[in-house]
């Protein structure tokens, strides 16, 4: 990690120990150890489970995409990588400094380039995809809640699923009809010439044809792997469930009963969009805000929320981020040829 990405590091943990000191100053620290100390820690185990299984499914990913390209990368490398991507995207605002981590972690292991950047390109893909489907159904379910409860950021939530959507339409429309997308790129990007000067717009223009070239090139590739992007598809709906359904038995851990077990991972993945969209990296402030109101619902009591909210955000931000910091010092096994797939 290079020192400015040090110095964020630190700066979040800071920001994120001030945020945990502000959500306590009304609460009663003595009810908090309580909280703590007749804690269910058998439930709590099974969130700790949860967030490994996440993180693990994601790495399975990676396998199955590598399997037939590099059969020698490992299962050490593959989970490795997931690891870093949670280390820098918790470090940069809008998660944008996982996939150049992973590609930097996958080249660091001998994988070729353009490979990497295939094997990337199609797991973000489906993770995209996923995201969505689990989303429209997430807001079926609950947007009526989280509407009533966060008023204006409740458009944040809608503007965040377009957002996504947006990218998995592009995407397509990129794989299935090129020459169009590619033509209509160019037509919108036009109005950028009246902000930039002329050699900086050409610059962002031959970058945007350039990535939807490389784009649609790897998307033939996609299109011959049908079996492949399904199981994928599967076993990334499953790490998401299992993501999703973490505060469910933080509740538990609390001694907090009769759940809805669906309205609570529906709440969940609405936060997921809400956070994507604060620029601050890790959308702190804007998560930790968002989960104290969307659960405040399911206890009358302040300090087992305040408490839920710690331990929740304890194992889907820092937790990721500090496994990863681990997995940067672990040395990648070096892969063998390649079979050219």
């Amino acid at each position: 990690m290079s020192r400015k990405n040090w110095l964020v590091l630190i700066l979040m943990l800071l920001l994120g120990g001030g945020i945990f000191a502000y959500s306590l100053r009304n609460t009663n620290l003595h009810e908090v150890s309580s909280d703590l100390a007749t804690m269910n820690w058998g439930w709590f185990l099974v969130a700790v489970i949860c967030i490994c299984l996440y993180l693990g499914l994601e790495g399975v990913v990676v396998k199955i995409f590598m399997s037939n390209r590099y059969p020698s990368f490992t299962w050490k490398d593959a989970l490795r990588l997931p690891l870093i991507e949670q280390l820098f995207n918790g470090i940069t605002p809008f998660s944008t400094g996982g996939q150049p981590a992973q590609l930097l972690a996958m080249l660091q292991s001998g994988v070729d380039g353009g490979i990497a950047s295939s094997v990337l390109l199609m797991k973000f893909v489906v993770f995209q995809s996923m995201i969505v489907v689990n989303f429209i159904i997430s807001l079926l379910i609950g947007f009526h809640y989280i509407e009533e409860k966060l008023h204006v950021l409740s458009l944040l939530v809608v503007f965040g699923f377009v957002i996504h959507l947006s990218v998995i339409v592009a995407l397509l429309m990129v794989m299935y009809w090129y020459r169009f997308t590619k033509r209509m790129m160019n037509i919108v990007i036009k109005p950028v010439r009246w902000f930039v000067k002329p050699q900086r717009y050409d610059k962002i223009k031959y970058s945007l044809n350039e990535k939807v070239d490389s784009f649609y090139k790897e998307s033939i590739k996609m299109k011959t792997e049908y079996g492949k992007l399904a199981k994928v598809a599967g076993v990334t709906i499953l790490q998401l469930l299992a993501y999703y359904i973490i505060p469910y038995f933080i509740l538990l851990a609390l001694n907090i009963h009769g759940v809805n077990l669906i309205m609570a991972m529906s709440l969940h993945t609405l936060i997921f969009m809400i956070i994507s969209l604060f620029p601050i990296p890790g959308g702190t402030g804007g998560a930790e805000y968002s989960f104290a109101v969307l659960f405040t619902a399911f206890t009358s009591s302040h300090s087992k929320l305040v408490v839920a909210m710690l331990l929740w955000r304890v194992l889907t931000y820092y937790f990721g981020m500090f496994a990863g910091m681990f997995a940067l010092m672990v040395k990648p096994d070096k892969v063998k040829n390649s079979m050219g797939v």
